[in-house]
């Protein structure tokens, strides 16, 4: 397969054609934050954690979907990219039970990792309502607290793949 070479923040990089940003980033060791991405199960760029800047783009685009072209110019780390990615951890925090001290997850969670990353402190920024649902242990292989969702759909992607 033709490689494509593209810069990620200055970096020179090569990925096979066809590859999106995040699959040519990793292959060349540079980390994009994704919370819904499962390869091949849940490719869809819901979470908007991965967004980064292409010169000559009109906006922010999802690496975890976005095709790379020969000479693709993409930044990882600006400001703009910072800020877009630490208002949306407000806003999913704005509508997530925040009991991150006693879940059992609480130092091994996607989500609080971030906000440590991205010095989301304030997790009351945008308060949202909260409601209340039932804890759903009804699958044999899956336990789910919806009051813990952040829409990522990962499980939707995984249950209706097997």
């Amino acid at each position: 397969m033709k490689e494509v070479m593209i810069t990620i923040n200055g970096k020179i990089c090569t990925a096979p054609e066809g590859s999106t940003i995040l699959e040519a980033a990793r292959k060349n060791n540079i980390e994009i934050p994704t919370l819904c991405f499962l390869k091949e199960i849940n490719e869809i760029g819901a979470c908007r954690m991965c967004v980064v800047e292409v010169k000559g783009a009109h906006s922010l685009v999802t690496a975890c979907v976005y095709p790379i072209s020969e000479g693709m110019e993409i930044t990882k780390n600006s400001k703009k990219v910072f800020d877009s990615r630490r208002v949306t951890l407000e806003l999913i925090l704005s509508t997530h039970e925040r009991k991150c001290l006693s879940c059992i997850r609480s130092g091994n969670c996607e989500l609080q990792k971030l906000c440590k990353e991205f010095n989301v402190a304030d997790e009351d920024y945008f308060n949202g309502e909260n409601c209340e649902y039932e804890f759903d242990d009804s699958a044999v292989h899956m336990v789910r607290n919806n009051n813990k969702c952040i829409l990522c759909r990962r499980c939707v992607a995984a249950c209706s793949k097997w």
